[in-house]
């Protein structure tokens, strides 16, 4: 299911400053079959919030204030490699994330994330770096994520262009899915079928 239209999305944004961040840690293989229900915001980096007794750690970012209202996430490199489970990009979107920005993404998840609703912001390695720090020295700071444009930016006015598939990014624009896409355009489908039909059957006598 999609989440709602995504044209600009502006909120709080959490610096993860872990590289090789892998879909395991996004969500854990045992948690992966549970319902996607309202405990589901509980499973997204599950084994990096809670100890074994099941209490928050303090130094992982998303259980500090204000990061844990936090909207977009700005990790570290290759973020998302892994196994292909598209498990994890649910796991972030339960957490509210919106938006991932990072250096580069496992390739499996860039494509899950599309597909679902969660944008992959890839920037320059110098760029994502120094998101982080601001955002360490400003906490609570927003960033912005403007598909339409192609932007992201950020609290100083700074505007940084990325880039995603063009299929893609209409698809999140109207919220929808391939196949919600397909049903948009049922009307066409329809036509063609019936403009087809009468060659179709005079082929079949």
């Amino acid at each position: 299911m999609m989440p709602e239209p995504f044209t600009t999305f502006e909120a709080i944004a959490a610096p993860l400053d872990l590289h090789n961040v892998d879909t395991d840690q996004i969500i854990p293989a045992r948690l992966m079959r549970r319902p996607r229900d309202e405990r589901y915001a509980t499973y997204g980096f599950h084994d990096l919030r809670f100890d074994a007794g099941g209490a928050k750690r303090p130094d992982f970012v998303l259980n500090r204030a204000p990061f844990d209202q936090a909207g977009i996430l700005v990790a570290g490199r290759n973020f998302g490699v892994g196994s292909s489970r598209e498990a994890a990009v649910y796991a972030l979107l339960a957490l509210g994330i919106r938006a991932v920005v990072a250096e580069g993404f496992g390739d499996i998840f860039f494509g899950n994330a599309l597909k679902n609703g969660l944008v992959p912001v890839r920037l320059p390695g110098p760029v994502v770096e120094a998101l982080r720090a601001g955002l360490h020295a400003a906490p609570g700071a927003w960033l912005a994520v403007d598909l339409a444009a192609l932007l992201l930016r950020d609290a100083a006015g700074a505007a940084h262009p990325f880039t995603i598939p063009n299929f893609a990014r209409d698809c999140l624009l109207r919220g929808v899915d391939e196949i919600g896409l397909t049903l948009t355009l049922i009307a066409e489908i329809e036509a063609f079928e019936h403009h087809l039909m009468p060659s179709r059957q005079a082929g079949a006598s």
